[in-house]
């Protein structure tokens, strides 16, 4: 399905078949441990009831880890249903911990409707936008949820790295360009390079940031 995402329908059928076909711990975004992720959320020092938002989530082991430290209120969204089952599984009765949200984040149906949050967590989602349409949306709904005093945290391919990710072409960040984006509303906390080796063995150079929300 490679270069034929066009829509929606499309993008659900691509996701929904990577993870039908693929064991999670070989997928190319695949972490043990979601460490880089961890080290953000330690950083902006929030309660352990704040409402964490992981979008694009897949089958990530970051929801597993939140629950090991103890967070209470994790909301899981994907637009795969079959990710979010295999995560689930995974969970075990932890599962019952976590609300599951099947949506697409550029055209947000449920996702829209939900109370305002603490965290908006996103490791290598926001990179598979390439039309402006889709980014402006998924920037508008971020911008919705997160409260004031709230955090961003976007992990996304940076300059010079991949150009391509589950035979999909990417677009490419800095972390001026991140900053652009959201706004004059956020300011930047924290930001940092990390290259990431996938299971296949090869480098993924991404940038890693920290967006307090300010007003």
């Amino acid at each position: 399905m490679e270069n034929k995402i066009k829509n929606k329908a499309d993008s659900k059928v691509h996701w929904e078949s990577v993870y039908d076909r693929t064991a999670v711990n070989k997928l190319g975004w695949y972490e043990s441990v979601a460490d880089q992720s961890m080290k953000l959320i330690d950083k902006a020092n929030i309660d352990k009831a704040a409402q964490i938002l992981n979008v694009g989530v897949g089958a990530s082991t970051f929801i597993d880890l939140l629950l090991e430290k103890g967070y209470q209120n994790i909301i899981a969204s994907d637009i795969s249903a079959i990710a979010l089952e295999q995560l689930k599984k995974r969970l075990g009765e932890k599962q019952k911990e976590v609300t599951w949200v099947v949506d697409d984040l550029t055209q947000p149906q449920k996702l829209s409707s939900l109370e305002s949050v603490d965290v908006w967590h996103d490791r290598a989602v926001l990179h598979f936008f390439l039309k402006e349409e889709e980014r402006q949306n998924y920037f508008q709904l971020l911008n919705q949820l997160v409260k004031i005093g709230g955090y961003a945290i976007i992990a996304t391919f940076r300059e010079g790295g991949a150009e391509k990710c589950s035979g999909l072409p990417i677009q490419q960040y800095t972390k001026e360009l991140l900053e652009e984006k959201l706004g004059k509303d956020f300011e930047l906390v924290e930001s940092f390079e990390y290259t990431y080796i996938n299971p296949g063995g090869s480098p993924r150079p991404y940038i890693y940031t920290l967006f307090k929300r300010l007003c």
